[in-house]
């Protein structure tokens, strides 16, 4: 007799966030203990879905957020600095978002193509490591320096030259995939990251990870 297939649930994640930085890093710990599947969806950051969310924010919510983060970061052990250069182009005093965001595209692009072909959570969670630890993880040189998240792509069984090149080549497709993403993610009941949607029920924030694994070990979620 053969193991029951693992449980699985849906992660829209973005590299933006550092929540889903967060959450990442948890779900690759919490996978060396239990037997669950995670199927990355990369979505882009709200902000340039939305570029009007950041400017109808009251300015006491983004303090707020940098304060948190890094009380949760530090309270799970996890490195954290502001990411150089930032994923998005927004201007750090009038919050606009650019028009033009290829930092972002760049690395969507580079994520669901590892998600499609090898282990996309343990690309997210190397990739955000790179990305958010930065100096704090003893990065002192820019996540978009050439080679920087070769790492990232080894991690998942891919080869790094090789990611890049087909990033380059399926960037139409990939985008498109995207777009389903996002429009998965709304239809599952919330716009935000991290988003994870185990059968049909919507779990938001990495702050709802312990509920989603009560769920699921609800369902049968085995320890290993």
């Amino acid at each position: 007799m053969t193991d029951a297939t693992p449980l699985s649930f849906d992660l829209y994640w973005s590299f933006r966030s550092p929540y889903s930085y967060i959450a990442a890093q948890r779900f690759l710990e919490l996978r060396q203990h239990y037997a669950f599947n995670v199927n990355v969806r990369i979505v882009r950051p709200l902000a340039v879905r939305s570029p009007e969310f950041f400017e109808e924010r009251d300015p006491r919510w983004i303090h707020y957020v940098i304060v948190d983060v890094a009380r949760e970061a530090e309270r799970l052990g996890l490195p954290i600095s502001a990411p150089s250069p930032d994923p998005i182009v927004q201007d750090i005093h009038t919050l606009k978002i650019a028009p033009e965001q290829p930092r972002i595209a760049y690395l969507n692009q580079l994520g669901v193509l590892a998600c499609e072909d090898g282990d996309g959570l343990a690309y997210i969670a190397h990739a955000s490591r790179r990305i958010w630890g930065g100096s704090a993880a003893g990065h002192d040189t820019p996540w978009t320096e050439d080679g920087a998240l070769d790492d990232a792509a080894r991690a998942a069984g891919l080869d790094p030259d090789t990611l890049n090149t087909q990033s380059d080549a399926q960037s139409d497709r990939i985008d498109s995939q995207i777009i389903e993403n996002e429009a998965n993610q709304d239809a599952a009941g919330h716009w935000g990251v991290p988003l994870m949607v185990f059968q049909g029920e919507p779990f938001f924030g990495q702050d709802r990870i312990d509920a989603l694994l009560w769920r699921m070990q609800q369902r049968g979620l085995k320890a290993l």
